[in-house]
């Protein structure tokens, strides 16, 4: 897919004021070291001095007011040619696309909160728009042009993703059980960075919208969510549900492939690297490096579904509000493990390299946050990756299985099972 040179200029002003913002903030970091220097904090006291005084803290202000100048004016100029129309030229547009979806995900937050050009807004995208995903804007998408009448099949991507990453090594999930089952496979594209009940109530919203074209209501609507985007869904029914919208009430199954349910080991490591580096003296300045990762990475440290906090570098110590399985709609949980062995350490503890088993199962040792999967509705993929889940010959054999209609389901299954 082409783009213009508008989105384009677009783009280098969004990267423009990043590489402001990123300056500014290097230079306050240099400076709050600077200030621990010359005011030795005690060891498990580090002093709270953000700013020097006397010359250093004029050269300091100085390097800011160039650098905020400097940035402003590139980005004005840019922005302002980015209103003339121009012929485009093509260019890797699936890197592109794949460089900004992993730039949201891991700061996304705070590129929504700046207005950068470079955010990703949530929109939807059919058949067409996949595996060429070079688009990065928010493209106009009705049911209006679609025939629904034998359901829908919607497909959430994960964190630092886009749609474009269903397609793996030449397979796609969510065409390939469109066609099987007779669905239309809708792909949502959404900023992975915000906070995860920010984006569900953005997707409770737009589906509202959407589903309000259809021609004809939808015999079934599914939803297959990857990782985070499995926590999106289950966000996005909770809240439609509570602002009494009626497509939950559409929503026949719901699978959730590596969903952390209830977090992942590898943000709360983070959260507790961070938690040390402000006790030490010298280094606590640096820990506002560890507090730029995003809302929604910060979500998976517990699996939240419902905070939206305006501070973005709020730092959750307790486990937020449970929320159970969706009343009325097969929920299922599919899991992978890289261990080949029910009794193996990696299976149990590493999961499938990023999610642990227990949590892609919806497992806890508090019963009030034990997820209601029912046994036949869960399965595992021993010695599979997170990201072998999208393409896995097991796992679509699988998938095809739950979501068949019990006449067919001889006739669909595959070997492979």
């Amino acid at each position: 897919m082409r783009r213009s040179a508008s989105n384009a200029l677009q783009e280098l002003a969004g990267a423009a004021q990043l590489a402001t913002d990123a300056t500014l903030r290097a230079t306050d970091l240099v400076e709050a070291v600077h200030a621990q220097v010359v005011r030795p904090p005690r060891w498990g006291h580090p002093t709270h001095a953000e700013r020097t005084g006397a010359l250093s803290g004029l050269v300091y202000r100085s390097v800011r007011g160039v650098t905020r100048v400097t940035g402003r004016s590139v980005a004005a100029l840019l922005q302002g040619l980015a209103r003339y129309p121009q012929a485009g030229a093509s260019g890797a547009a699936s890197q592109r696309a794949a460089t900004l979806a992993a730039l949201n995900g891991v700061m996304g937050d705070y590129l929504a909160y700046t207005r950068n050009p470079l955010a990703t807004a949530m929109s939807l995208h059919g058949a067409e728009a996949v595996p060429h995903a070079g688009n990065v804007g928010a493209d106009a998408f009705t049911l209006a042009t679609h025939d629904t009448s034998g359901g829908l099949l919607l497909m959430i991507h994960g964190l630092c993703m886009n749609e474009q990453h269903w397609t793996r090594a030449g397979h796609n999930h969510g065409l390939a059980l469109g066609q099987a089952l007779g669905l239309e496979p809708l792909f949502l594209r959404y900023n992975s960075g915000l906070h995860i009940a920010t984006n569900g109530q953005s997707l409770t919203e737009l589906l509202e919208r959407t589903l309000a074209q259809a021609p004809r209501k939808p015999k079934r609507l599914v939803i297959i969510g990857h990782s985070m985007g499995g926590l999106l869904a289950r966000s996005a029914i909770h809240h439609g549900r509570q602002a009494e919208h009626r497509w939950p009430q559409q929503v026949t199954d719901l699978i959730c492939l590596g969903t952390p349910h209830h977090g992942a080991p590898l943000e709360r490591i983070g959260h507790g690297f961070n938690t040390l580096l402000e006790r030490l003296p010298y280094l606590a300045p640096f820990a506002r490096l560890g507090r730029l990762r995003s809302a929604g990475i910060t979500d998976l440290r517990y699996g939240s579904l419902l905070n939206v906090n305006p501070s973005r570098f709020l730092q959750h110590s307790d486990p937020p509000e449970a929320v159970a399985l969706p009343d009325g709609i097969r929920c299922f949980a599919l899991a992978a493990t890289l261990g080949q062995h029910h009794s193996s350490l990696s299976r149990h503890l590493l999961g499938d390299g990023l999610v642990p088993l227990d949590s892609a199962l919806g497992r806890h040792p508090d019963q009030a946050r034990q997820l209601a999967f029912l046994p036949r509705r869960q399965w595992v993929a021993e010695g599979t990756g997170h990201f072998d889940l999208l393409n896995d010959p097991r796992v679509y054999a699988r998938l095809l299985r739950w979501l068949s209609p019990l006449s067919s389901r001889r006739r669909l299954q595959s070997p492979a099972q």
